[in-house]
């Protein structure tokens, strides 16, 4: 049978636990804080309910996808090495590649320019 004491250690242990998971949690940074413009901001909310899912924007660490951090700071893209380009990804955004699907039936042109202009800011 425990005792009171070793009761106490071991729930204090599991608070110490959980409150050091929780310190890897960041708050989500405004547009505002951010410094987006209007068109960066739409593009980050098109991110958010396409792209999020499968690609982490401001880690090193991908999901599903590979992280899209400075995908527009290298010449080319990391895991295809294609040109690092407006154009390739956002042919990349229309039509999918890989295991990646196409969103052209989603988005229309505008909202690709949009969702380009946002991740030229990560």
């Amino acid at each position: 049978m425990l005792t009171w004491r070793k009761r106490l250690f071991f729930w204090f242990f599991i608070l110490a636990l959980l409150t050091l998971c929780g310190c890897t949690a960041q708050r989500r940074e405004s547009d505002a804080e951010l410094g987006l413009n209007p068109q960066q901001a739409v593009g980050r909310k098109i991110y958010d309910s396409y792209c999020y899912r499968c690609h982490e924007p401001y880690s090193s660490a991908g999901k599903k996808g590979p992280s899209l951090q400075g995908v527009f700071k290298q010449q080319y893209l990391e895991k295809s090495g294609l040109p690092a380009t407006d154009e390739r990804v956002g042919a990349i955004i229309v039509s999918g590649r890989n295991m990646m699907p196409g969103f052209g039936q989603v988005l229309d042109q505008q909202q690709v320019k949009d969702l380009l202009a946002y991740l030229h800011t990560l």
